[in-house]
């Protein structure tokens, strides 16, 4: 299919239209990096029409090659009852219905899912918040789609903080939608709490401090950087980078202190510069609004290469 002939996918949280379908070849990308993790496990894919979802197909293609123990699909529907698809070993496949609509907070799939070892799906993005805290809350493995803007959603840059979720190894832009038309939409990230290699991968880094170069923000105690690359290696204090620098964030090299909206709500007062009596929504340069920031510090300067 030409993608130039596809239509743009819209921000499936205002249209609340979350029906768009991952492509395989997007999905077998991601999980060669995690297939270790698999072995003897319950994979749960409670967000997959079984007859239409390519997870559900890319683990019953490979349910021995990964050692699966057992696969559960579970599908929404607004008008009856939900579907559900079950493999496991040395048994039958079987495919039938839910006795609810198959919503992903009911009791119903709530209790598949307490059953399961590893949550892998593509989840509507505009529950995304509520999914990724009913994760968490149940203590589960997941590696799941989310739009780049989720990195800056409260309860997900909270997690980010916590060592509890950070980004997958690759991103995705084209979907499938209803009519099985392959759609552009913005950035998407593979959101997990699984370990990767990209997560444990230092940033290379070339920069050293010089107060010329690096500009200290109007209202914050912090300096300016602007691209992840421009991080200078032997800095000691709190600096502010744009939110796509977690999807380079590797932990042992960085502590995360907040973000800049945590200032303007009293959480990270010590951000907060004494002779400012303006704004601290966002970092200011010379007066000018800056996009939003998280703060960072090196966690061994001297340790830095």
């Amino acid at each position: 299919m030409n993608k130039n002939s596809s239509t743009k996918l819209n921000n499936a949280k205002n249209i609340k239209n979350d029906e768009f379908y991952t492509q395989y070849e997007d999905i077998k990308k991601e999980l060669s990096f995690y297939e270790s993790a698999f072995k003897d496990k319950i994979v749960y894919c409670n967000c997959d029409d079984p007859q239409k979802s390519n997870f559900t197909k890319f683990f019953e293609l490979n349910f021995d090659r990964l050692n699966l123990k057992k696969i559960i699909s579970t599908s929404f529907n607004a008008d009856g009852k939900g579907k559900i698809f079950i493999m496991e070993k040395d048994k039958p496949k079987y495919q039938g219905f839910l006795e609810n609509n198959g919503d992903f907070r009911s009791d119903e799939t709530i209790k598949l899912l307490k059953e399961s070892d590893i949550v892998v799906t593509n989840p509507p993005f505009s529950l995304f918040r509520e999914f990724i805290d009913m994760l968490i809350s149940n203590q589960k493995d997941f590696l799941v789609i989310g739009n780049s803007n989720a990195i800056s959603y409260k309860n997900c840059f909270n997690y980010m903080m916590k060592n509890k979720l950070w980004l997958g190894q690759n991103c995705v832009r084209w979907f499938i939608n209803t009519k099985g038309e392959l759609v552009e939409g913005a950035r998407s990230f593979w959101f997990s709490n699984i370990n990767n290699q990209k997560r444990n991968k230092k940033i290379s880094l070339n920069r050293k401090y010089n107060k010329q170069y690096y500009t200290t923000y109007d209202n914050y105690n912090a300096i300016e950087i602007s691209k992840t690359k421009d991080i200078p290696l032997d800095y000691t204090g709190i600096m502010g980078v744009p939110i796509t620098f977690l999807d380079k964030y590797n932990p042992q090299q960085f502590e995360i202190i907040g973000a800049d909206y945590q200032v303007k709500s009293g959480e990270l007062v010590c951000i907060k510069r004494n002779d400012w009596n303006g704004k601290t929504d966002r970092a200011y340069i010379n007066g000018k609004r800056l996009y939003s920031r998280i703060f960072i510090k090196h966690k061994e300067v001297d340790n830095v290469i």
